[in-house]
């Protein structure tokens, strides 16, 4: 470290020294410093250091500034940590891209200095971990250092004040056109009733640079300040907020989403930067003009340097040993930051975390999906709502609909045996297995039945809509949450009486029917021997196949959600209603109801169908690639067992018997609780809630089946409405 320092030229602007030191300074393998060693020693090493040899530091202080000279900051105030606009496929496909092989660097510009002093991804971490106080102590002795005669240290302040000055006008510029971007404007047309604040925060902020202008220059003693232009940059907010509100009920989309998180980075930063700039009204002993651009320069020089933090923590003295090393004399009073200073420290932060992490993917995809998984789910989670039984009369409705699913369930069953004989090439299987299944989920939709094991992913969404709403601080309230998930419980499990109960005596009559008209089984006893092995919960891999089964339901279930909103977003209803093939066809009133149900079914329709494939081409793609993958349905297996049932002539052991029953359960278990867990936790990780008061909602379940196990298990026999001043039901992050 001292051999780097004694090398310094204070007038280079050649980066490869300032390197080799900040190199001094990182810990030498993140597992290292994040156990052993502290990253905060050689911090304090080099402050030693300076403090014994005040030319070194003064050194280092001009090397710094010349290199801040040198180069264009502009770009790394507006650029890094704001998406670009090259929306979100070509982002996905840069980042990838430049993870195996970045961008070429310049010394043109700041932002790829950054990029050859801190390159590791893992520096803002250690750079967090050293102390506020061991960095304020460094800025202090580089600040410190004494000037020579010839030298004029305020250069650099005026090159960075510059950069952030170009930097607001580029980011306001963005902000103006992404606020004119058509889809903006599609999803709230009510910006076109009056005078965009996208547009008019450009020209305030073209009116407000221009008097800074004649400030520096002299022309006026101070510019306005900039309260007009944040009210502006809030109603963009504002607008932003609305978006999304309404996003929830007319749909949204993977571009539309990109564009809101990159107009509401650009906003943030644009906030940040005028709050630095900004020249204050009144001048203080402890917040002068003068001293704000010091700090704001200090912060930038050491940010460059790979040491952004300043804190008002207490500061401890330190000192080197006779030995060399460094010793803590004594506790200073607390540093006390002014609110600027504060702000230019969250800006350092944010600008280095986000030039290590500028690459990775996750963030990426974070910023973006969450927002469009919450719309996903919260139509799954409307959706939720008809699979939810109120009373003893909604109960008795569910279960004539899952008997009716039940019914032509029975006969999906028969068409895959008839398919299977065929013994058609793998892939024509596969094909003619998913057909059977889609079309006949889409028909029991069409009919408005249910399937017991689509309801888990819906009613999750639900569950989870329920706790987002309730978030108002004031705690959980456990009781009416247990009440929703107790209706929950008894719905589904009516549902699934429902299904199993009419599939199995369906299959069952199909099977003998068949013995009676033909004269032979339906299938021979080999083929029934492997339908009872598949259903085996002990001797086959039947529950893990049920598991496969439950995340197909789950992805049918988002699939539902991702055509929800796609209809809605799009308008799906009126573009319908448009065709003028149709309306000739049909008519304007037919044509009018047909595209309100494409609209208010498509997330159903597509839901089904594509369940329907994934469980058609499991078994097929597992046996291509040689993996052991498969699916098990509870209400296929319980019409597969009546059909062996039938087929072995009712020869069976009560332990087959047994056995073949517990499977047929314990697969329809597996199937709800992993599709419901898995819903359960994208619902929660979209909606940013946490959970963790499970024992008190199994606690409160158990009071409820305590005090009135009929109802429990049966429900109330007449709706209960909620009293008018009722709150909802509370949630905790």
């Amino acid at each position: 470290m001292l051999s780097t320092l004694e090398r310094i030229d204070p007038n280079s602007d050649n980066i490869d020294l300032l390197v080799e030191l900040v190199c001094h300074l990182r810990p030498r393998q993140r597992w290292v410093w994040q156990t052993v060693d502290d990253p905060a020693q050689s911090v304090r090493t080099l402050t030693q250091l300076l403090k014994g040899n005040p030319d070194q530091a003064w050194a280092l202080r001009r090397y710094i500034t010349t290199l801040l000279e040198k180069r264009r900051h502009t770009s790394l105030y507006s650029d890094i940590g704001i998406l670009s606009n090259d929306g979100f496929v070509t982002e996905l496909k840069s980042r990838i891209t430049y993870r195996f092989l970045p961008p070429a660097l310049e010394d043109l510009y700041l932002s790829d200095a950054l990029d050859q002093v801190l390159y590791r991804q893992d520096d803002y971490e250690w750079i967090r971990a050293v102390p506020d106080t061991d960095w304020m102590a460094l800025f202090h002795v580089i600040e410190s250092a004494p000037v020579p005669a010839d030298a004029n240290p305020g250069r650099a302040r005026v090159v960075t004040l510059k950069g952030l000055l170009d930097a607001i006008r580029t980011l306001s510029c963005r902000v103006c056109a992404l606020g004119l971007e058509p889809r903006l404007v599609h999803s709230y047309s009510q910006i076109e009733n009056f005078d965009s604040p996208f547009l008019m925060q450009n020209i305030e902020v073209n009116r407000y640079l221009d008097e800074y202008a004649r400030y520096l220059n002299g022309d006026i003693p101070r510019p306005d300040d900039a309260r007009h232009l944040l009210v502006m940059l809030d109603q963009c907010e504002d607008v932003v907020l609305k978006i999304r509100r309404l996003a929830l009920s007319s749909g949204t989309s993977i571009a539309l989403t990109y564009l809101l998180v990159a107009l509401q980075q650009s906003i943030d930063r644009l906030q940040k930067l005028l709050f630095l700039v900004d020249v204050p009204e009144v001048a203080t002993d402890t917040d002068t003009a003068a001293d704000t651009e010091a700090a704001t320069q200090g912060v930038l020089s050491a940010m460059a340097a790979g040491t952004p933090q300043l804190a008002g923590a207490a500061a401890s003295a330190v000192t080197l040993t006779p030995q060399g090393n460094v010793a803590v004399v004594a506790d200073q009073p607390p540093l006390v930051l002014t609110a600027r200073e504060r702000a230019v420290i969250e800006l350092a932060e944010e600008l280095i975390e986000a030039h290590n992490t500028k690459y990775q993917v996750t963030n990426l995809v974070r910023d973006n999906v969450d927002l469009l998984a919450r719309n996903v789910t919260e139509n799954a989670s409307r959706t939720g709502e008809h699979y939810i039984a109120e009373d003893r009369k909604g109960l008795r409705k569910m279960l004539w609909s899952s008997s009716g699913a039940g019914f032509i369930v029975g006969f999906m069953a028969l068409f895959k045996i008839l398919l299977g004989y065929l013994h058609s090439p793998p892939l024509v299987q596969a094909f003619l297995f998913s057909m059977n299944y889609s079309f006949g989920f889409v028909l029991i939709h069409m009919l408005h039945f249910t399937v017991a094991t689509k309801q888990p992913a819906m009613t999750a969404q639900r569950i989870a809509a329920s706790l987002h709403r309730s978030a108002t601080g004031r705690g959980l309230d456990v009781d009416r949450l247990a009440e929703l998930v107790n209706k929950v419980f008894r719905t589904q499990m009516v549902a699934v009486l429902g299904n199993v109960l009419v599939a199995f005596p369906v299959a069952w009559a199909i099977a003998e029917g068949v013995r009676w008209y033909r004269g032979e089984h339906l299938v021979d006893p080999i083929k029934a021997l492997h339908l009872l092995n598949e259903i085996d919960p002990v001797n086959s891999p039947a529950l893990f196949y049920a598991a496969v089964a439950g995340v197909w339901l789950f992805v049918a279930g988002l699939v539902s959600g991702y055509y929800d909103n796609k209809a809605l977003y799009t308008r799906m209803g009126q573009r319908v209603q448009q065709l003028r093939g149709l309306r000739t066809l049909l008519g304007p009133a037919r044509l009018a109801r047909l595209g309100a149900y494409v609209e208010n079914n498509l997330g159903g329709l597509m839901g089904n169908f594509f369940f329907g494939i994934l469980l058609g081409t499991t078994g097929t793609v597992g046996f291509l690639l040689g993996l052991p993958i498969d699916i098990r349905h509870i209400t296929f297996s319980a019409a597969n067992f009546a059909t062996a049932l039938v087929a072995l002539d009712y020869q069976m052991t009560l332990p087959q018997i047994l056995n073949a029953t517990a499977g047929v359960l314990m697969i329809g278990t597996v199937n709800l609780l992993v599709s419901f867990g898995l819903a359960l936790w994208v619902a929660l990780r979209a909606r940013k809630i946490r959970f963790k008061r499970g024992i008190l909602l199994v606690q409160a379940l158990g009071r409820r089946f305590a005090y009135s196990p009929v109802e429990f298990f049966l429900g109330p026999k007449h709706r209960q409405l909620a009293p008018p001043d009722a709150e909802p039901v509370r949630g905790s992050k």
